[in-house]
């Protein structure tokens, strides 16, 4: 009896153990981030906002005209654009390319105090690896970066330094097939475009560069978090090209001590993609052709297509941006 016992115990004990660690991340859709008490964020509770119901965001494809957003949160945009001080490229002497942005943020509660929780050890492919799987990565160096020597793509590089020149940054060239349903509907919108034009690729390739931040900048984040707690480490991952739709993307991720409790930490991570409006707007004749009506860009990007699957980017930025950031807080939370 008593051995029976003992058995139960332990088979509980064990159960009990590996049920918490196996309960992931709970995703809450809030207006804002910022805006809900730090003592109401729950244990493994992800709070999550996008800007889609924005004052700003355009009605139709619930993307907020870069110019706007940069007008109307200076300090967004100081923190995530590419880099600070960065505007719209101009095409030529007259044009500028008009940028829509869409931005997710989150929050969440770590039970660990910030101080022992070191973001340096994401600050590899490993990690963009782990976050989504989809997408195949490779090491590149500065020579590889195309806004380091393309003229075309010169607009996306600091004025200051070059990408992936710092021996702390890694950087990545990164692809990522369509899926489901994409793939064969690019097939066709290629067959009815114009011979002269340049094929639609059947996949988004691009490069990035991931690095810690450090001091002085670590010390001004919490006038982006709105958290007036200690910053004891941040990670950005800037996306300076890709081959299609996209300008730019950043993930940046910050780590606060918890305001009230020293045993816990608060992680604040942001998720931005800036769409050229070009690319919105040159393909909505798609909408007049019944066979492609579901793979006009804007709804595409926005997950409001049938041919939007998985969690991934064939998802849609709204969806891809929640899968990542829940990845992340299940990444942090078991280290």
């Amino acid at each position: 009896m008593r051995l029976h016992c003992a058995a139960v115990l332990i088979a509980a004990w064990v159960a009990a153990c590996t049920g918490a660690a196996a309960q992931k991340f709970q995703l809450e859709d809030v207006p804002a981030a910022a805006s809900v008490p730090i003592a109401q964020i729950k244990p493994r509770t992800v709070i999550f906002a996008d800007q889609r119901n924005d004052k700003l965001a355009d009605s139709s494809s619930g993307l907020i005209p870069f110019e706007d957003w940069a007008r109307s949160r200076p300090v967004q945009r100081r923190f995530l654009s590419l880099f600070p001080g960065f505007v719209e490229p101009t095409l030529n002497q007259q044009t500028k390319l008009k940028l829509s942005v869409y931005l997710g943020e989150a929050r969440f509660r770590l039970p660990r105090p910030a101080a022992t929780l070191d973001l340096s050890r994401y600050a590899n492919i490993a990690f963009l690896e782990q976050i989504d799987p989809a997408v195949k990565h490779r090491p590149i160096v500065a020579g590889d970066a195309i806004p380091n020597k393309d003229g075309v793509a010169a607009h996306n590089r600091p004025p200051d330094r070059r990408w992936c020149a710092d021996a702390k940054a890694i950087c990545a060239q990164s692809r990522y097939m369509f899926e489901g349903k994409i793939p064969a509907g690019i097939q066709l919108a290629n067959k009815l475009r114009d011979e002269s034009k340049k094929p639609i690729p059947d996949f988004i390739e691009f490069q990035s560069e991931i690095m810690l931040i450090t001091q002085p900048h670590l010390a001004e984040l919490p006038g982006l978090t709105e958290l007036d707690t200690t910053v004891t480490s941040a990670l950005e991952q800037n996306i300076f090209w890709v081959n299609q739709v996209i300008q730019f993307g950043k993930l940046l991720a910050v780590l606060q001590r918890h305001p009230t409790e020293p045993e816990a930490a608060i992680a604040t991570v942001y998720i931005l993609v800036a769409v050229r409006n070009d690319v919105l707007n040159k393909q909505r004749e798609y909408s007049n052709t019944p066979m492609l009506r579901n793979l006009v860009p804007a709804q595409l990007l926005m997950g409001k297509s049938s041919f939007n699957s998985g969690d991934s980017l064939s998802a849609g930025l709204p969806k891809y941006a929640r899968s990542r950031i829940k990845a992340i807080a299940d990444m942090m939370e078991r280290e």
